[in-house]
């Protein structure tokens, strides 16, 4: 059952988002990737209070996603990104976006500080979650 309102298209334009953001950290890094766009949608605070949609959460302007800004983001999803970002739309979470707002590819280590508190690293970004009294939506159940 799926944890917020996603049409086919929806889906289609986060499996973009996620295979534009991490392709190359692998099906586990999209994953996460999507992680962060569902909290996004689910959280309705601090930066993200009204977005209630996958295309808004995608499009956000400022505070989105910096591929957008690039044509690879534009090409269109394979099957395979597709399944994945339906499996996050169902609930699936992975550590360290589990309850991920942002994530960032620093050129070296992990500021323990980057809008949020660091949750963790996988291969080349670092995942950072909200305190729960500033966020509470985003450590919901599904």
């Amino acid at each position: 059952m799926a944890v917020i309102r996603a049409r086919e298209q929806d889906i289609r334009l986060l499996a973009q988002l996620m295979r534009a953001e991490a392709e190359g950290e692998g099906e586990l890094g999209m994953l996460m990737v999507g992680n962060v766009g569902v909290n996004r949608v689910r959280a309705n605070c601090l930066d993200f209070r009204g977005i209630r949609t996958i295309p808004q959460m995608v499009f956000q302007s400022p505070g989105g996603f910096e591929a957008v800004r690039y044509s690879y983001f534009y090409q269109h999803p394979r099957e395979h990104h597709i399944r994945l970002a339906r499996r996050v739309v169902n609930g699936e979470r992975v550590h360290p976006a589990t309850f991920a707002l942002w994530f960032f590819r620093p050129p070296q280590a992990c500021p323990p500080q980057w809008f949020g508190r660091l949750s963790g690293r996988y291969k080349a970004h670092c995942f950072y979650q909200p305190v729960y009294r500033d966020c509470p939506n985003v450590y919901g159940t599904y």
